[in-house]
């Protein structure tokens, strides 16, 4: 007998149809001896009519009453597996997140979960019934309903898991695994049978759409074995695990690209102590998050060029944040790029393997593909190039690294 928790996207769930598929495969989990949390997502599609209904509503709405509105989603999509599973045979209930309860912080639209409360699911679970729990969702101290922000089911079903000591999550989703980069860019990409959670959360923080981040650092703060698998196919999925139980690891397990950033430069700052704080300060004041920064100083040695990246959607912003500056600053000007793209090699296996870097300088040199702007991590190296290479620059680096499937 395992616990297993089950977790089940809005694609997993969108309609009837689907929903049936996913209570059978409940079932027969229930048959061979498991016991089994099931949480679900809305329906497909389900959540942005609730966000556009909302602001409809009210331009300027009470979070409160957001909470309140875009949970229901999920409300619909437990009750729905729940019916189908007992009209199966299956002992089942659904459970919202205030009945559990879900204990979050009060920041609606981004909750954290604080504690979940377990003793009532403990008893219905050594009896045999499954739970199913809407995604997404808890209480606050003041009663209000939260939400845990986009992605937040991956959340949900981690720290369940985490608090039944769960055997295993898996998450369900329309891919069968995690991959070593884009396979519908790079048809040579592996699925991966084992990744570590590190590279996981590099991975999910940099375009790989597979894992929300915060339910990865979760799962590796409290070591829960995740699963991600496809809800179309009993095939087995990839594992995020521990490093410890990784053999032997490659220098390289796989390659993320996101193309979500902006390129800013400020030209012909003054260099001088404190430069960098005047600018990267205001626009951490404004809750604008900087991610490759780089320095040229002048010949002279008089004034310096500073780059930095963006989220692409905070562009607007950051540069009206900078013009805000120039008092202060004096600098020459600024420039922005918003058509570029940052691609990033991410292996545990780095730390005890020399020649990482250069093996990616090189391969993107043999292209002609001009890197603006570098980055590292322990397990990281991240470089943004013009967004119309994107595709070679993947397809090199996969082969580079010897990625390539046989």
């Amino acid at each position: 007998m395992a616990r297993i928790v089950k977790k089940f996207g809005g694609t997993s769930v969108a309609d009837m149809d689907r929903i049936r598929n996913v209570a059978t495969k409940v079932k027969r989990a229930v048959d061979a001896g498991d016991q089994v949390v099931v949480v679900v997502s809305a329906m497909s599609g389900v959540t942005n009519q609730l966000v556009a209904w909302v602001s409809e509503a009210s331009n300027i709405y009470d979070a409160r009453e957001y909470d309140s509105v875009v949970a229901t989603g999920e409300q619909v999509t437990s009750g729905l597996l729940a019916l189908t599973l007992q009209g199966m045979g299956v002992d089942a209930r659904s459970w919202l997140g205030w009945q559990v309860p879900v204990r979050t912080s009060s920041a609606h639209g981004s909750a954290r979960i604080l504690e979940i409360e377990t003793a009532e699911l403990e008893k219905r679970l050594s009896a045999g019934q499954v739970a199913v729990i809407a995604g997404f969702q808890g209480i606050a101290q003041d009663g209000r309903i939260t939400t845990l922000g986009r992605g937040g089911s991956d959340t949900t079903a981690v720290a369940f898991a985490a608090a039944l000591n769960a055997d295993r999550c898996d998450i369900y989703t329309d891919v069968d695994g995690v991959y070593t980069t884009d396979p519908r860019i790079v048809a040579k990409a592996r699925k991966l049978d084992k990744i570590t959670y590190e590279e996981m959360l590099e991975m999910a923080s940099l375009g790989a759409k597979v894992l929300q981040t915060r339910s990865v650092e979760l799962a590796m703060r409290f070591k829960v074995p995740v699963q991600v698998r496809s809800s179309f196919s009993d095939e087995p999925g990839t594992m995020v695990v521990d490093e410890d139980q990784i053999v032997e690891q490659a220098d390289i397990s796989g390659i993320a690209y996101t193309s979500d950033e902006a390129k800013i430069t400020v030209r012909g700052v003054a260099d001088r102590p404190g430069v960098s704080a005047s600018i990267f300060g205001p626009l951490a004041e404004a809750s604008i998050n900087v991610d490759m920064i780089v320095q040229n100083v002048a010949a002279d040695g008089k004034t310096t060029d500073l780059t930095f990246t963006v989220p692409r959607a905070d562009l607007a912003r950051s540069v009206k944040v900078i013009e805000g500056l120039q008092g202060e600053l004096d600098y020459r000007a600024i420039s922005t790029d918003s058509d570029v793209v940052k691609v990033s090699v991410i292996g545990v296996g780095m730390r005890s393997h020399a020649g990482i870097a250069s093996r990616m300088f090189t391969a993107l040199a043999d292209e002609g593909i001009n890197i603006q702007v570098i980055s590292t991590s322990e397990i990281k190296i991240s470089v943004l190039i013009a967004s119309k290479y994107t595709e070679l620059a993947l397809r090199a680096l996969h082969s580079a690294y010897q990625l390539d499937a046989t």
